[in-house]
């Protein structure tokens, strides 16, 4: 930000010049330090590291001032929450943090912190001055003699503090230590703090940018967390530990051990005593990972290049060197990131690399160039890990899912590289917005619901917390489909999102895979041992080609891959079939094959459907597994051979769709590699784990045997062979029984016979895994009783989680950013860290700032709603929301009849009672299969009723509903912020865990649902009494069921009046949604709609009450979503690599810096402009 107030500082200034304690510098009056008359200076001195911008030179750009013009609000939609010309990025550098005062206990103290940040973030009351007076927050006298202490004990050099047992070089001049604020030429310039830390302290005390002194790199807080845990053991007291208990702040060893461990995104130091070093330019990256074998491959056709003598070798590796050398010295450096180096990269990607005009004022090309830009520097760091995972020869875990829900790329990218600040000023400088850049880039449908959005959820986590994983899925041309309302029914259209390309992916034309479908098994002798061997030919050949995109991790270096296959023809033109004016026939072939890769989940109500899908879920598989083989053999040493794979590879295939490669890779290992049954079959099943995410039987895919025989007839004789073997295992457990044996199958005997993939599933992996405690236990006792019988232990629980990376930090950037106010940053990566907050729930300021970012989420979703859908949202209403996949056992409908039992009670009452009602404002948004006809009914009747209610006089200022078409991630990150009541009601025992539960307690709301899922360990987690639940349970259900024509029917009034509205044509014609009726009668209430819902009703009234207290319900609500951490998926993804994987973490730090302290991150540092670093310029295959 730059303070340049002109003043004096009011505390003392260090001897000699340097700086002391806190960070500041006494540069005389010359100087363009802060101070003097304003409120801040004291504060940002103290805590903010303080001092401007060296010779008025211009300050970082993530920390510039956010612009003149944004409103409050817009400051705090983008967690910006400082006023006076700086901002706080919910995901970026600290400018001013507050700190704990050492007066009037902890509630006190977190008043005073969050006083002063609603004061910034919403305009509060403390905006006129009121109650502000940081500077009365911290003792000077303290301060004064915690400097004294500090730097008469020679506390600047390194050498006189007590060793931890860590060595710790000196970084100064050969003359001794540098005084701050002073270059190695003697004059002002770099203040560099290079005399008195260690390589460490660099690490953790923040980014040395090449251009730019290091304002505001942490102040106080990084510099004595830095030092004290460099020379201090972590735990023992130090006078520095007595002066901060003194000043009421928190435990250095403990900030000490959070910055280490993943604080705030740090940059590359600048390494003064590294020969030629130039203060302005990145540092050289190191070359410790180049493949030199590769490189030899690559210039000798594939095979090492040995020569006739020694003389003839030597040369050869010589010129083997001087070419390494010669081309890792062509990119030395990582791409510097400050302002003007990220300017150049746009303003050149759109002239070069688009070949458009940089004048024409044009979002749509800038933000193809400010994604090309962000890749650039995402595949620096991506080639970079490859190489270093490659040459640590770690186990890696691949995740195979038909689905992965990404969403938009730009907004993760930036904030994982800690770019986000850089990338808005650089934009804002040429006249553009980050937002309405980022706005710009069309979501990839590449998945549907919780499925894909968890498997995405999981590569982000898994490359946090540097687990050397990639997943593999398909690279759909359209997607599902994109929803459109078209007289408030779903109609289904191509969703265009490759239209202008992707950025974001890398075409790998070289790595390219052939997979069979149809033909024939043919069978010949081994000459070397005789057996009988089987040959798999003919039939048709579809080519998978590679498209990567690198996936980065928060607070580390380490970037991971996602692997995506898109089907092509092995013979792209019939040019004898044009020649002979067959022009249709010429282009068949190649039509057929990309179809495979062109619609995700496509109908499967047809037999060329089922072929279709069947198609799909091998041509991944075949083309992973074929890959994954292909990389393991490569790493291949003396003493290792196939059957190390599972010490070197896990695979974990999640739900039942990638279940054909078990077979597959049995059919790899055997015609390919020649291995025999046996030691295959143990390779096979030490090598995968499965996730079952459902115990509905429709979702656990079957495949007609005449249909698999057909188009995989080889992989039909490998099912036979493991089932038969199987059988005789369970024989011998249980002779005779012919009913374990009938219900163990994996071929069922039915019209026709059916292979059960989901028990392929189940005998082929070494864990098999549910979702939640309830889902895992029903998986045991319902499932797969017979199966944990035969192999205890083999079913396991991981329950299900979400990344906070996105679904706080950048979807609720308000609330993130009083999180890292209080905080630091450290929080995004470890949640636990919130219980700290939850002693101040009933805190009235921080109620207050809490509230004001819920009506600013508020006001953004009713912004959105009022553009796109033309309704006027409420904003001083409870929002009630239930957005998830429309299913029947979700329970869309039982929603809908609540709010037509709402809508009634409204139209009957007087206006004096409507006066008194609790206004509502109701969203519901998902899709329905295209096929399923019964959930695009139940999506017209919520158009229906929200059309009736909207447009209801009676209803105005009471309720509106609304149905936000084509759900996305986008939308939820808009939609879920902005919730109080999310109802996650499915009929319990049939929901396995769900995921949208766990988003909305996060992000401040509060839950309505049954006892299902993972409702039941966030009721546990968050306090039954912030869960509103209702409803029959899991163990109760199926009873019910069976009594359900029997026993005497829920005869509820409320209920009836709901019915005869929609059955008299209140809201349209009643024969739509007549079979929707039909179904909650008595004896066909399968789901339970009719029996539930007075228990319903009751729920949400009792939520409604709650809210009408409203420090109660905002109390209730932040201790909820402060209680959270066991629902982030860095938990989840631990317990998969302790449980199923058995592998370890592989934190991928650049040479230079491994010995530094602290996961740290380059890509220009959450708080600083430039990526200054060295590291190795991975070799090619090292991505590939």
């Amino acid at each position: 930000r730059g303070d340049e107030r002109g003043a004096t500082p009011p505390y003392p200034a260090s001897p000699g010049g340097r700086e002391g304690l806190f960070g500041h510098a006494d540069r005389g009056s010359g100087d363009d330090a802060s101070g003097g008359n304003d409120p801040h200076s004291f504060w940002d001195k103290t805590f903010g590291a303080g001092g401007a911008a060296a010779n008025g030179s211009k300050p970082p750009s993530a920390l510039s001032p956010a612009p003149s013009d944004w409103s409050a609000k817009e400051r705090a939609s983008r967690g910006i929450t400082l006023d006076g010309g700086g901002y706080y990025d919910a995901d970026g550098p600290v400018i001013r943090r507050g700190a704990n005062g050492a007066t009037n206990g902890a509630s006190g103290r977190a008043r005073r912190h969050l006083g002063f940040d609603a004061r910034q973030s919403f305009g509060s009351k403390a905006a006129n001055g009121e109650g502000f007076n940081p500077e009365n927050l911290v003792d000077p006298t303290v301060l004064q003699e915690a400097v004294r202490q500090y730097n008469s004990s020679g506390g600047n050099t390194p050498n006189s503090r007590p060793d931890s047992g860590r060595v710790a070089p000196g970084l100064g001049p050969p003359n001794g230590p540098m005084p701050l604020g002073v270059n190695q030429n003697g004059g002002p310039g770099h203040r560099r703090r290079a005399s008195e830390l260690s390589e460490q302290d660099y690490d953790r005390a923040g980014p040395q940018p090449g251009n730019y002194p290091p304002h505001r790199v942490g102040g106080m807080w990084d510099t004595m967390a830095s030092q004290v845990s460099e020379y201090a053991p972590l735990g023992d007291p130090s006078p520095l530990s007595a002066d901060m208990s003194r000043l009421g702040l928190r435990d250095p060893a403990d900030i000490a051990e959070s910055l280490a461990r993943d604080g705030p995104a740090l940059s590359w130091k600048l390494d003064p005593m590294a020969d030629n070093a130039d203060p302005d330019s990145p540092p050289e990256r190191q070359k410790e990972y180049i493949d030199e074998a590769e490189m030899d491959e690559s210039t000798h056709g594939g095979s090492r290049y040995y020569g006739d003598d020694s003389q003839s070798l030597r040369a050869h590796d010589d010129e083997i060197a001087t070419r390494k050398d010669q081309l890792w010295r062509l990119s030395s450096s990582y791409l510097v990131s400050d302002v003007p180096s990220i300017q150049r990269s746009l303003v050149q990607h759109v002239e070069y690399t688009l070949a458009r005009r940089r004048y024409k004022f044009d979002r749509g090309s800038f933000y193809q160039a400010t994604a090309h830009s962000v890749r650039d520097r995402l595949i620096e760091r991506w080639t970079d890990t490859q190489q270093f995972y490659a040459s640590r020869d770690g186990k890696r875990m691949y995740y195979l899912s038909l689905e992965f829900l990404v969403g938009r790329s730009m907004g993760n990218a930036v904030s994982n590289l800690g770019l986000r600040g850089a990338y808005a000023e650089a934009l804002r400088q040429l006249g553009y917005d980050l937002e309405d850049i980022m706005s710009q880039e069309k979501e990839p449908a590449l998945g549907n619901g919780g499925l894909g959005r968890l498997a995405s959820c999981f590569l982000d986590t898994l490359a946090t917390l540097n687990y050397p994983a990639w997943g593999y899925g398909i690279r759909y041309k359209y997607g599902m489909f994109e929803q459109r309302l078209v007289n408030g029914k779903q109609v289904e259209f191509p969703d265009y999102w490759l239209t202008y390309g992707n950025p974001w992916e890398v075409e790998r034309l070289d790595v390219k895979y052939l997979v069979r479908l149809y033909g024939e098994v043919n069978t010949y002798q081994d000459e070397q041992t005789g057996e009988t061997r089987f040959r798999w030919e003919g039939g048709e050949v579809v080519v998978a080609v590679a498209y990567d995109t690198p996936i980065p991790g928060y607070g580390t270096y380490n970037t991971n891959n996602m692997r995506l296959w898109s089907s092509k023809p092995s013979h792209e033109f019939d040019l004898t079939s044009f020649n002979a004016g067959d022009y249709y026939g010429a282009v068949e072939a190649k039509e057929r094959c990309e179809s495979i890769t062109s619609v995700l989940y496509p109908s499967d109500d047809t037999d060329s459907g089922k072929v279709l899908r069947l198609k799909q879920q091998f041509f991944f598989v075949s083309a992973t597994l074929q890959d994954v083989l292909r990389r393991y053999k490569k790493r291949i040493v003396p003493g290792r051979t196939l059957k190390n794979l599972p010490e070197k590879v896990a695979i974990q295939l999640n739900d039942t769709h990638p279940s054909i490669s078990i077979p597959e890779l049995m059919r790899l290992l055997l015609d390919d590699e020649m291995l025999p049954w046996d030691e295959a079959w143990d390779i096979t099943t030490r090598t995968f784990g499965y996730t079952n995410h459902t115990i509905l039987p429709e979702a656990l895919e079957k495949w007609q045997v005449p249909m698999m025989e057909e188009l995989l007839p080889r992989h039909m004789q490998i099912i036979y062979e493991i089932n038969h073997r199987f059988l005789q295992q369970v024989e011998d457990r249980w002779p005779g029984d012919n009913e374990k044996m009938r219900a163990m199958s994996i071929i069922e005997e039915s019209t026709p016979k059916m292979v059960r993939m989901a028990h392929l599933a189940m005998v082929g992996s070494h864990v098999v895994n549910g979702v939640a405690e309830i889902h895992t236990r029903l998986v045991k006792s319902r499932l797969f009783p017979e199966f944990d019988q035969m192999f205890p232990g083999r079913i396991k629980n991981v329950t299900n989680g979400v990344t906070p990376r996105r679904w706080i930090l950048q979807a609720n950037p308000a609330m993130a950013g009083i999180f890292t106010s209080i905080l630091g940053p450290g929080w995004v990566n470890d949640l636990r860290r919130l219980a700290t907050l939850k002693p101040f729930a009933h805190d009235d300021t921080f109620q207050h700032s809490w509230n004001e970012a819920k009506r600013l989420n508020k006001e953004r979703l009713a912004l959105w709603v009022k553009a796109n859908m033309g309704v006027d949202l409420m904003t001083n209403a409870i929002y009630d929301m239930q957005v998830k996949r429309i299913h029947e056992y979700k329970r869309q409908l039982l929603n809908v009849l609540g709010i037509v039992h709402r809508y009634a009670v409204i139209a009957g009452s007087t206006p004096e009672q409507r006066a008194r009602m609790l206004p509502r404002v109701c969203v519901i948004a998902g899709k329905a299969a295209p096929g399923y006809e019964v959930a695009k009914k139940i999506i017209q009747l919520a158009c229906a009723v929200s059309k009736a209610v909207n447009n209801d006089v009676r209803c105005a200022g009471v309720l509106q509903v609304v149905f936000i078409p084509n759900f996305n991630v986008s939308l939820a990150e808009l939609i879920i912020p902005a919730s109080d009541v999310s109802q996650h009601i499915s009929t319990a025992g049939m929901e396995a865990s769900g995921t949208g539960n766990m988003k909305f307690v996060m992000n401040g709301g509060l839950i309505v649902g049954t006892a299902d899922g993972a409702n039941i360990e966030i009721a546990r987690a968050v306090g039954e009494d912030n869960l509103f639940c209702f409803g029959a349970t899991a163990d109760e259900v199926a009873a019910l069921r069976n009594t359900m024509k029997s026993r005497l029917p829920v005869n509820d009034e409320r209920l009836q009046r709901s019915v005869r509205m929609i059955r008299s044509g209140v809201f349209g014609n009643p024969d739509d949604f007549s079979q929707l009726m039909d179904n909650i009668e008595p004896a066909n209430d399968y789901y339970l709609i009719a029996h539930d819902f007075p228990g319903y009703l009751d729920a949400l009234d009792v939520a409604d009450a709650a809210y009408l207290h409203q420090p109660s319900w905002t109390a209730r609500t932040i201790r909820a979503a402060c209680s959270m951490w066991e629902f982030s998926s860095d938990r989840t993804i631990k317990e998969y690599a302790e449980k199923v994987w058995q592998m370890e973490p592989l934190p991928f730090k650049p040479p230079h810096h491994q010995d530094g302290g602290g996961g740290s991150m380059g890509g220009g540092g959450r708080r600083g402009p430039s990526f200054n670093g060295r590291g190795s310029r991975a070799g090619y295959d090292g991505a590939r």
